[in-house]
């Protein structure tokens, strides 16, 4: 299931959840260091980087897409770390784990910094 909204195509599976993807971006294979965004929605909170699913894209390019539209990097992507389930919200999030490599200097939502 499908729909539009302003800028974007919000996608659902079967139950009616928002279908979403996220990384867990680490600054190296030691996963001691991650990356944090601040939430457009509640702008004194820190979050991972992540957000809708695109009709037919699958979990893990979705995941890589949104690290880059939302943060600003690129790397190599690693394990699932699991799907988390917002039933207030009625959110399924794919969320995995990646290694940062590349930090871009220009990045679609860097307007909003």
């Amino acid at each position: 299931m499908m729909k539009l909204k302003s800028n974007q195509t919000r996608t659902y599976d079967g139950d009616g959840y928002k279908k979403r993807a996220a990384c867990l971006c680490f600054r190296s294979e030691t996963e001691e260091e991650v990356l944090l965004v601040s939430s457009s929605r509640h702008p004194d909170k820190w979050i991972v980087p992540g957000g809708g699913m695109e009709p037919q894209e699958n979990p893990d390019d979705a995941a890589v897409r949104e690290v880059c539209e939302e943060a600003g990097v690129k790397g190599n992507l690693g394990r699932l770390v699991g799907i988390f389930e917002n039933q207030d919200r009625k959110h399924r999030t794919y969320v995995y784990v990646l290694i940062v490599k590349e930090v871009l200097e220009d990045w679609e939502d860097s307007v909003n910094i």
